[in-house]
């Protein structure tokens, strides 16, 4: 796989949270957040994780690298991007 792929979950023959177990524990607690609370941007997961901004940044691009969480602009305020857990 080169730099530039991103791992998937199907492509690595793992479900969604086979594919979570490796992660750290931060990038574990980030997804269980998102699986309670539907879409939350990086600032709302940093309060409801206690979490430094920074440990949440590398825990959701880490989510996103093995492809369980996507990420879009908020229509209200561009500036921010909303995340979401893809896995059930």
């Amino acid at each position: 796989m080169s730099a530039t792929e991103t791992a998937s979950p199907e492509a690595d023959g793992e479900d969604g949270w086979e594919a979570v177990e490796d992660l750290p524990p931060s990038a574990k607690l980030v997804a269980k957040v998102l699986e309670y609370n539907d879409t939350l941007t990086q600032s709302q997961l940093a309060d409801e994780t206690m979490l430094p901004p920074r440990t949440v940044r590398y825990a959701l691009s880490r989510l996103e690298e093995v492809g369980v969480v996507t990420s879009r602009f908020s229509f209200a305020d561009a500036r921010k991007r909303i995340y979401t857990l893809t896995i059930e």
